[in-house]
């Protein structure tokens, strides 16, 4: 089976705390990396994800935690609903 790892960059704008990771996380850019495994039995290639980290810094170490893809993508939605209610009220 194949597998393969994508790499993106995510944004917060205020601190954030996820599942998994000990306390809250400043604001600013952080790599995930989505593990994906190619789907066998099919006609087209096409690939499931099968894990998701973060890579975080503490001090001088980086460490890659395992979280989960959905908390993320909720936890940047509600960054980017507060972004845009301070950036709202900030334009009076």
């Amino acid at each position: 089976m194949f597998s393969r790892t994508k790499t993106r960059t995510v944004h917060f704008d205020a601190p954030f705390t996820l599942t998994g990771l000990e306390g809250v996380h400043p604001p600013g850019d952080y790599q995930v990396q989505d593990d994906e495994e190619q789907i066998t039995g099919i006609s087209w290639l096409a690939y499931r994800r099968v894990a998701t980290m973060i890579e975080v810094v503490a001090g001088q170490k980086k460490s890659l935690i395992h979280i989960d893809p959905l908390e993320l993508d909720t936890a940047l939605d509600m960054d980017r609903s507060l972004s845009g209610q301070k950036n709202l009220n900030t334009t009076h």
